[in-house]
């Protein structure tokens, strides 16, 4: 999620190498958790004890065959939860099916990936170098916009374009000449961002403006350039990568979070805008919220208990981020799981608990050492 680039790239056997090499398949083990998080408990309760499918014969088994009833002492009571828990997971189901039609206006839609066109911001490396990679093997077009050179090489399908997110004339200037290269693009992955950690009093001005330019204000800057195609059509994407920290910050993430929520309030309200104003209910809006991700920018970020929460891969980021974008439906999301239930739970519960578990959030940007990378208007080189 970040327009700077980590040193090197992840091979298969999880070794590394400076020199750029070709985008690495996605047929390995790569990235994916070897141990069991909170994230897989609940994926486990989800598919189980919440799914009515198994649920629903099972407390009728129990509670009317007599072969059921030899199983447990008080068969009414055991089929009673059971079928409480049949009850939950039909809300549940019913819930989801009431998000993916509300999200999705009540309409489909279908994309045909061989006319598709892809602009993904920071995609040279980390995160938005996985989402490149995935969508070329797919067949995809993709441009990538980034202010680093990629440090893969590119086959014919993926183009590169060098433009400062942070200066909205060279938005202007770089949205223009891929439209007259590649034509309209019909799903833009605003994935670019950087991180400018510490205290408020300690960012300097630059800081400060060039984090919102590149966070929050490029959405807007490439909306203005490419939705206007999309809306003509009644097709496209547009896919957020907002934080975790937009909606939970950290001391010392004031800006870097503060950036974020914003990009998630332009989420919002864009996707308010393509139902109503726009009359674009086709156009699809995205948005992903990861919790920290293991690259260069979140270096010496502390990653979590290891359970309900803990470092992601860059590639199950980006993995998640083009099965969305395959599936072709809005969607909003927090990976992982367990930072989801934390952000829902700590914007209802009272403010005195909301203060303290912020302020217990210190610890976790104490060895932060996360490598920036500074745009040309900045006129300098971040350390």
């Amino acid at each position: 999620m970040s327009l700077q680039s980590e040193d090197t790239f992840p091979r298969e056997d999880g070794s590394h190498n400076n020199l750029s090499q070709p985008l690495p398949s996605t047929n390995n083990n790569h990235g994916r958790r070897k141990l069991f998080t909170a994230d897989d408990l609940g994926l486990l309760i989800s598919k189980t004890f919440l799914n009515p499918v198994l649920t629903v014969p099972l407390a009728l088994f129990i509670r009317y065959t007599a072969l059921g009833r030899a199983f447990t002492h008080d068969p009414a009571t055991t089929a009673w939860y059971i079928g409480l828990l049949a009850i939950i997971g039909f809300i549940k189901e019913v819930s989801e099916w009431l998000d993916r039609g509300v999200m999705n206006n009540w309409v489909e839609d279908t994309y045909d990936w061989n006319k598709e066109l892809v602009v993904v911001t920071g995609g040279s490396d980390g995160i938005g170098a996985y989402i490149v990679k995935l969508l070329s093997e797919n067949g995809i077009e993709v441009c990538i916009l980034d202010i680093q050179e990629p440090k893969y090489d590119l086959p014919p399908n993926i183009h590169f374009y060098n433009c400062d997110l942070a200066t909205p004339t060279a938005i202007a200037s770089t949205a223009s000449q891929i439209r007259t290269e590649q034509g309209n693009p019909t799903i833009l992955i605003n994935n670019a961002g950087l991180m400018r950690g510490g205290p408020v009093p300690s960012l300097s001005a630059s800081d400060i403006r060039t984090t919102f330019a590149v966070n929050t204000l490029s959405h807007y800057h490439l909306a203005r350039a490419f939705l206007p195609s999309m809306v003509k059509q009644n097709h496209g994407m547009l896919v957020t990568v907002a934080s975790v920290s937009g909606c939970l910050l950290a001391p010392s993430m004031t800006l870097y979070g503060a950036s974020k929520a914003a990009a998630i309030a332009f989420h919002e309200g864009l996707a308010a805008e393509l139902a109503t104003v726009l009359a674009a209910p086709r156009v699809r809006t995205v948005l992903v919220a990861p919790g920290h991700t293991a690259t260069a920018l979140a270096e010496g970020f502390d990653a979590g208990d290891g359970w309900l929460m803990y470092a992601l891969d860059p590639e199950t980021v980006g993995r998640a981020i083009v099965d969305a974008v395959m599936e072709g439906r809005s969607r909003e999301f927090v990976l992982p799981l367990g930072n989801h239930w934390i952000v829902a739970v700590v914007g209802v519960v009272p403010a005195w608990v909301r203060y303290r578990f912020r302020q217990r959030l210190v610890k976790v940007m104490k060895g932060f050492r996360g490598r920036q990378v500074s745009q040309p208007s900045e006129g300098k080189k971040a350390a």
